[in-house]
């Protein structure tokens, strides 16, 4: 491997901070992730940040890659990996384990490990498991080094559908019916917990949606429109996750709000409205990302439904200890009310995905976007909160 284009030395009198993206993941979402980070490699303004890309390929290994963001894009309807862009299939990098030092080894068996620099801060843009849940937060506080977005357990609850939607009952926010079967149950009683899914259909009606529990991009979802279908659609959630969360079908508009820390607090971008795609059953992961259906930003909203939205996703924010940012997902019923369904604290971060759209009609641009997100994270230190 060729270190004469790394970053320069620590040492430098003419330093800038430096920023690793670290993306891709052991997930379901790793190749969304890759998309994401070319975006955002493409963004950093690197007259003001040094860039060191880090991907984590399928199987957990970090590798160095190339900072090349035109080869991170989706590609006749295939999303990239990690192992088309590593420098090497066998070389890994590797994190400080000491707070008191930041730097960044590269090695290869065989070889002497390579020292890449120090990192000033971490930009993980992973999705899912093992990266977006507190995993990946946990080894950076221990590292400490620090990350763009929330921290363990604002992740954790981000992550997992059951305990977001406990803590947002907690602190007044409305939700949705759901039911939640763990990974016991549907083991040692199949029946009992297939007829516990088919009672709360006959409260709250067909169709349902079946989807993991810890799981994003409406990967491993499955509308549900009677019992014929309900074995595969659970078959598919506990593919991705063992936990797996039933919700009754909500009736109304699907509408997404950006929340970004700035200095003085969390502010709410203006909100979109996600239409009922034309070719899909409900906006899943072909409609978001491979056939980009597109929303509608700023929403059609009243000024007064648009303020009460943008009131509740800084709730949630707060709700649930998040920092950095946070993708609030509601449904307005035919009632008029605002139901929370589901927050992203690391939300799709395309050029296409909504978060970025909404904060570019508020006023934001994307550079601007990473750069303030980058500003956050470096005036926080690790630890506790």
């Amino acid at each position: 491997m060729s270190t004469e284009n790394l970053p320069q030395s620590p040492d430098s009198p003419s330093r800038k901070p430096r920023v690793a993206v670290v993306f891709g993941g052991r997930s379901s979402e790793h190749g969304i992730s890759v998309v994401t980070a070319g975006a955002v490699l493409k963004a950093i303004d690197r007259t003001r940040y040094d860039v060191l890309p880090i991907g984590i390929t399928q199987d957990g290994r970090w590798a160095l890659t190339a900072d090349e963001p035109e080869r991170m894009a989706i590609a006749e309807r295939r999303t990239p990996s990690v192992d088309q862009l590593a420098e090497s299939t066998e070389g890994a990098v590797v994190l400080p384990v000491d707070p008191a030092d930041r730097e960044v080894v590269y090695s290869e068996p065989g070889s002497v490990p390579k020292a890449l620099g120090e990192v000033d801060v971490v930009f993980p843009v992973l999705h899912g498991p093992y990266g977006e849940d507190g995993t990946l937060q946990g080894l950076l506080e221990l590292s400490g080094i620090p990350y763009v977005g929330s921290g363990v357990l604002s992740s954790a609850v981000g992550q997992d559908k059951e305990y977001m939607k406990r803590v947002f009952t907690s602190f007044g926010l409305k939700v949705g019916p759901y039911l939640v079967i763990r990974p016991r149950e549907w083991t040692q009683d199949e029946a009992a917990a297939r007829k516990r899914i088919v009672d709360f259909a006959g409260e709250h009606g067909w169709p349902l949606f079946v989807k993991p529990a810890r799981a994003g991009s409406s990967i491993g979802i499955t509308k549900v429109d009677g019992l014929s279908g309900l074995d595969d659609a659970v078959a598919e959630a506990r593919r991705h996750d063992p936990k797996i969360l039933v919700e009754a079908a909500l009736r109304g508009r699907e509408i997404e709000c950006g929340v970004l820390e700035f200095e003085d607090g969390p502010r709410a971008s203006l909100p979109a409205e996600i239409p009922p795609p034309d070719t899909h059953a409900y906006y899943d992961f072909e409609a978001k990302y491979i056939d980009s259906t597109p929303g509608v930003v700023p929403a059609p909203l009243t000024d007064e439904e648009t303020a009460e939205v943008r009131r509740l996703a800084v709730e949630a924010f707060d709700a649930a200890s998040c920092e950095g940012l946070v993708r609030a997902d509601f449904f307005l019923t035919e009632d008029g009310e605002f139901v929370i369904n589901e927050i992203n604290t690391m939300p799709g971060f395309t050029p296409i995905s909504m978060y970025p759209q909404m904060w570019q009609a508020t006023g934001v641009s994307y550079q601007e976007l990473v750069d303030l997100l980058i500003q956050a994270a470096l005036r926080r230190s690790t630890g506790l909160r």
